[in-house]
């Protein structure tokens, strides 16, 4: 079902009696762009790769989001789904509101024409939005400008509708004499005429409305109501009515209820993100940190520079989350599953050893046909990541005996992938873990050297040279990161080509203890310069150098389409272990993330 801004206030009770019904929701988003920012690589840290994100996501615009909620029913063993996509855009409520600037990104949106996504329908019918910090201001500067009109005795002028800048009775400049005057001679005809009831004055500026307004309340004392209304193409003009002292001051009791009214309906989208949060319910996403970096900037609070009060804000709003591409990439999982991109593993998830869920739409209007394959618009975006959920789940309970005919979202199977967000093309961290630390795996083997700007990735392969085949992740024009393949080598590195002449090595430990250092002295500087520039990221190389992988085991940066993630092995595949396994505390050791053996499904590897 679409839902823009002309059907979204009659559908919101049903779409928030769809999430407090359902078992789990599924969501996706689409944006203006992916990336503004530095460049992500294999060796970045959670940590790094959110402050990377943030400084290139939070420029673009979260313009279509896609909800699809999923409901039990156990007598007749089957999901009920209802997918609702919902066009967005930040329209201003008016000039006190933000008026958000945004950036596109061409690629992004040639992509998104390809699909045949609706451009028209986002800005000429997008849910407008506010998170709670502009719903305050916003109900702050409303209450006040009530308050005032209140102390007004001159009811009849809707200061409402009043700009802030002009402020105490107006001298009517020569130039606009001419217009005022033959204003006010249409309203005194207006009010001799005893069949009208109202006149509507012809569009104008913000400050002919002003000097209109004043104007009146000098000629026209009593017996009129004015009030600045809105044509559909945003152009304002003033209604002239005739009204008694009574009629006035209720014509403005409703004006003052239907500007609460207005701005409770510019919160909009964020509703929806609301009952989302109150629900609790378990949210799905594939290979979701853009969309629940998007969702949190634009609809609850802009994304904070602290990593640690990200990870606080994500789990708030969304207190239970589960990532399919994390689950998809992991044992036991990834032994069935070649490629992981959405389209794909939809495919794959319908065969065996898996198994295709049994759904069934609401009703004609919140249908997808996997058949018609509608990749890219996020409401079936989200359907089909609710269903590879689904497909996960059920196959986790083919290791326990009796096989449950379903494994419910609150299962404690799935545990080890809730409130873990995946990480893309870092293969010895393959997620954020959103309620505990993140994985800290050993990089004894991984060194940053800089060097000259002519340099190219045969000249850190020869210096290398000696240690075998290395993996190099460019940082800027200067420096990279080099992993060697061979971990044993790592400890004749310094000893041996610590540094020369032309480049300086450190060993990655060192190198993280300095870009901390840097970090924190910057931070201190920017809260003593009032207004400093933020600082700029690392430049990116001026033009591509090769990827510089000698090492087939090392993935490239690549799009998450053509990815074929492989995280470190965990030893004896988990799935023989469950079946060898029929009780009660296997399955819990595995779901508690037990350590026991093969029984993790996480594990900090020792070497990649």
């Amino acid at each position: 079902m679409n839902i823009t801004r002309k059907n979204f206030k009659e559908t919101f009770p049903l779409i928030v009696e769809s999430i407090n019904e359902a078992d789990f929701l599924a969501i996706d988003g689409e944006f203006t762009g992916l990336t503004n920012g530095r460049k992500s690589h294999s060796f970045d840290t959670p940590e790094e790769r959110y402050h990377k994100l943030k400084e290139g996501t939070c420029d673009f615009l979260l313009v279509q989001f896609g909800l699809c909620t999923f409901t039990y029913k156990h007598e007749e063993k089957k999901y009920i789904s209802k997918a609702y996509n919902f066009y967005i855009f930040p329209t201003p409520l008016n000039r006190q509101a933000s008026d958000v600037r945004f950036l596109c990104q061409a690629s992004s949106l040639d992509f998104l024409a390809r699909q045949s996504f609706d451009f028209n329908k986002v800005f000429y019918e997008g849910i407008p939005y506010l998170n709670p910090a502009e719903e305050q201001s916003l109900s702050d500067a409303l209450q006040e400008r009530h308050n005032q009109s209140m102390n007004n005795e001159l009811t009849y002028v809707s200061p409402s509708y009043e700009s802030p800048a002009f402020k105490g009775p107006l001298v009517i400049p020569e130039e606009h004499k001419s217009f005022i005057a033959d204003i006010c001679k249409k309203i005194e005809t207006f009010l001799k005429d005893e069949q009208e009831t109202s006149l509507q004055l012809p569009v104008c500026t913000a400050y002919q409305r002003k000097l209109i307004y004043e104007a009146a309340r000098k000629r026209f004392k009593m017996g009129i109501q004015l009030d600045t209304q809105t044509a559909e193409n945003r152009d304002r003009f003033i209604v002239v009515k005739k009204a008694s002292e009574e009629e006035k001051k209720l014509v403005e009791q409703k004006k003052r209820e239907a500007d609460w009214e207005e701005l409770k309906d510019a919160v909009g989208f964020s509703n929806v993100i609301r009952e989302i949060t109150r629900s609790g319910k378990l949210v799905v996403g594939h290979n979701m940190m853009l969309d629940l970096m998007h969702v949190l900037h634009q609809f609850a609070s802009p994304l904070p520079e602290d990593y640690e009060e990200f990870k606080s804000l994500a789990h708030c709003v969304f207190p239970r989350i589960c990532d399919t591409k994390l689950m998809s990439s992991t044992n036991p999982f990834k032994v069935n599953i070649p490629m992981t991109d959405l389209g794909n593993l939809t495919k794959i998830l319908e065969r065996a050893p898996f198994a295709k869920p049994n759904i069934e739409f609401a009703a004609e209007e919140h249908s997808y046909s996997t058949v018609a394959n509608q990749l890219h618009e996020a409401g079936y975006d989200a359907y089909i990541t609710g269903l590879c959920f689904i497909s996960m789940a059920n196959f986790l309970g083919t290791f326990q005996v009796p096989i449950p005919s379903r494994i419910p979202a609150n299962s404690p199977l799935l545990e080890p992938f809730v409130n873990k967000l995946y990480v893309m093309m870092v293969v010895d961290i393959p997620y954020m873990n959103l309620v505990g630390a993140d994985l800290k795996p050993n990089r004894d083997h991984v060194f940053h050297v800089s060097f000259p700007a002519s340099w190219r990735t045969s000249d850190i392969v020869q210096l290398f040279s000696a240690f075998g085949h290395v993996y190099i992740a460019w940082i800027n024009d200067t420096s990279a990161l080099v992993g060697l393949n061979y971990k044993d080598n790592a400890g004749l590195v310094m000893k041996t080509i610590g540094e020369g002449e032309s480049y300086k090595i450190q060993t990655y430990k060192d190198y993280c203890q300095t870009t901390q250092v840097i970090c924190q002295t910057t931070a201190v500087l920017k809260r003593k310069v009032d207004g400093s520039p933020p600082v700029k990221s690392p430049r990116p190389p001026k033009k591509r150098k090769s990827s510089g992988i000698l090492n087939p085991d090392l993935p490239p940066t690549i799009p998450e389409e053509q990815e074929e993630t492989e995280h470190e092995d965990l030893g004896e595949p988990l799935t023989k272990k469950l079946r060898e396994s029929t009780t009660d505390g296997v399955v819990a050791d595995i779901a508690n993330g037990s350590s026991k053996g093969d029984c993790q499904l996480f594990s900090v590897p020792d070497t990649w």
